[in-house]
């Protein structure tokens, strides 16, 4: 695309969008991990543009915010009053200081679907055809209220872009449309859009406007079809926004698997664009992989499984289990029902199993905390197993505490590490025990009350009861020799 590099690329994101009913922006909404505007940025930066620029209005901190936050270097230009696309992109120009020598390319923000390929295509069918102006088209199965695209029969060259009201029956028949998106020669745009008139309904300043004017002046029209309508589709309520969502995930998932990864039910599964894979990962119902999450070869994920920023390393395997911000290393097990939180790192071939929460943990190269478990700011060693029902109190009620585990430890079930406490290598502790105090390497820590049992005390404090009827019964037994 560097050979027909545009001066600039003009980014319209300055509408309120009433019509999403909602306190969020517009083209801040989200679909697969990045919000609407941020998409169309992304697809802008494929074009490698001298200046990029997003025009805001509506909401405009929060806009600029965003975009200073995750696409730095992403210019921006004010348009105070939403008097219209042709008054936007002239916001923009203004903002460059200058008139661009080369192409202009303007995009709308809300057309999250529109891909880099397509509108590298459209600059390059502008360079070629040496256009004044290039219009993005597409051919849709059904053009009702679209403006449709009219041409020149023998020279390809737009001759009107019509208004379905505006339609006649012929045109109406036309299912190329207007997509809004447009390449600009930056001297010509710059000199129309001094002519545009605000004589209209809206008393706005129409963009398209400037196609009439420059072919009034001689100068040529031209189209680039899009190889999918579907890129072309903007956002103007929450059902469109679901209908787009779904259309990005289908497209992610399609990417995903040509590249070599198993998803057996694409329709329960759900991507961030940002998620990357390695082959023969295996995606399975109902799981959702967000953020910077990466599969690496072999790797098997879900059923029911929502990881957020999480690397699961090679052969590793993780069940209904919710993650974020976690390492799972090489062929570690996983779940099910496992909540891992950030700052958890598994080694390889360890094991957070059923019911185990982990937060700030590492966990050493074949670890298991297979069951009822909370480890929280903790460091275990390798080879070390942890008996059921352990927890790590880590909380003093002011300040977090960290606990250390040792290589080759056997710990009982239903132990309490009061943080902070070290368990050396090689050492026990017994079970039901609350460990307090380090416990050095090679030992066995027990810490618990001795059991005492008092005799009879059903049978007084509870007589007549279902359990005082059975322990009679069994006494009997025993008195009986039976």
């Amino acid at each position: 695309m560097s050979a027909n590099r545009p001066a600039a690329v003009v980014v319209l994101a300055a509408g309120e969008g009433t019509r999403m009913k909602s306190r969020t922006p517009k083209v801040l909404h989200q679909i697969c991990g990045r919000s609407l505007v941020g998409h169309v940025v992304s697809a802008a930066r494929e074009l490698e543009p001298e200046e990029l620029v997003v025009v805001v209005g509506h909401a405009r901190e929060q806009v600029q915010g965003h975009l200073a936050e995750h696409y730095a270097g992403t210019g921006t230009a004010f348009q105070a009053e939403q008097n219209g696309t042709g008054h936007a992109v002239r916001m923009a120009l203004e903002e460059l200081g200058r008139t661009p020598e080369g192409t202009v390319v303007v995009v709308c923000g809300d057309t999250p679907l529109l891909s880099g390929a397509t509108l590298g295509a459209l600059a390059e069918a502008h360079a070629c055809d040496g256009n004044a102006v290039t219009v993005l088209t597409a051919e849709v199965p059904d053009a009702t209220g679209y403006g449709r695209i009219v041409r020149d029969p023998a020279t390809g060259a737009v001759t009107a872009i019509v208004e379905h009201k505006d339609a006649t029956e012929e045109q109406r028949a036309v299912r190329e449309i207007n997509s809004g998106v447009f390449a600009f020669d930056g001297r010509l745009l710059a000199d129309a859009l001094g002519k545009v008139s605000t004589d209209n309904s809206q008393g706005e300043e129409y963009l398209t406007d400037v196609l009439g004017i420059l072919r009034e002046a001689g100068h040529r029209v031209g189209a680039s079809l899009a190889g999918d309508h579907r890129e072309i589709l903007g956002i103007n309520n929450r059902v469109q926004l679901a209908e787009a969502r779904r259309l990005f995930n289908e497209r992610l998932l399609h990417e995903a698997m040509l590249a070599g990864v198993t998803v057996v039910d694409p329709a329960s599964v759900q991507l961030d664009v940002t998620v990357t894979f390695e082959q023969d990962a295996v995606v399975h119902p109902g799981t959702q992989l967000l953020g910077s999450t990466h599969l690496a070869e072999g790797a098997e994920v879900g059923p029911n499984t929502r990881l957020k920023d999480t690397s699961v390393g090679a052969g590793a395997r993780v069940d209904n289990t919710v993650s974020d911000g976690a390492v799972i290393g090489e062929g570690a097990l996983v779940g099910p029902f496992a909540y891992l939180r950030p700052g958890t790192r598994l080694g390889v071939r360890s094991k957070a199993g059923a019911y185990v929460e982990m937060k700030n943990a590492s966990i050493g190269e074949g670890t298991k905390v297979p069951h009822l478990s909370y480890v929280g700011d903790a460091t275990i060693g390798e080879y070390s197993n942890i008996g059921a029902a352990s927890v790590f109190v880590n909380y003093d009620g002011q300040a977090k505490h960290h606990t250390t585990i040792g290589s080759h430890c056997r710990t009982g079930s239903d132990n309490m590490f009061v943080a902070p406490v070290t368990v050396g290598d090689g050492a026990y502790t017994a079970a039901g025990s609350v460990i307090t105090k380090d416990v050095p390497p090679g030992s066995l820590a027990v810490a618990r009350g001795q059991q005492r049992n008092i005799e009879g005390w059903v049978a007084r404090k509870r007589p007549g009861s279902a359990a005082a009827e059975a322990a009679a019964a069994a006494t009997e037994r025993v008195s009986d020799g039976n």
